[in-house]
């Protein structure tokens, strides 16, 4: 019998189903913050200022997604240890593409600022057309 040397880890995940308006970012930005806040006490080692990073990331993903996409989107947020997931799925196929910053513009910049946040993001696309924009966040 072998024992393993793996640290066990807590994990703690949440979903929710968002409608196609523009107020659900700012409830998906105060339901994250709720969740991690919760998370925190449970000894997972999100720092306060990787919850900021991470409701920002939440923020600008799910406005994306109820602006571009029909009938809302879902939001997922899993901590595990000291990373963070977060994953908007949306039903519409076209993918998100990272612009250029352009400060002259009143949009455009989220994802570029997404991607500075995040260790990783991708676009994931799934078999009913729609897609998953995920983005990882380590400490």
């Amino acid at each position: 019998m072998r024992a393993h040397g793996r640290a066990h880890r807590l994990t703690a995940c949440v979903e929710y189903a968002l409608p196609q308006e523009a107020a659900s970012a700012g409830r998906a930005r105060k339901l994250t913050s709720a969740f991690l806040a919760r998370s925190h006490r449970r000894k997972c080692e999100v720092t306060a200022e990787r919850m900021d990073d991470v409701t920002l990331i939440v923020s600008e993903l799910v406005a994306n997604a109820v602006q571009h996409a029909r009938g809302g989107c879902r939001l997922r947020v899993e901590v595990a240890g000291d990373r963070v997931t977060v994953e908007v799925y949306d039903a519409s196929p076209v993918r998100p593409k990272v612009r250029r910053p352009n400060f002259t513009r009143e949009s455009g910049r989220g994802l570029a600022m997404v991607r500075q946040l995040a260790e990783r993001l991708e676009v994931v696309g799934t078999p009913r057309g729609g897609k998953t924009v995920r983005a990882v966040l380590a400490g």
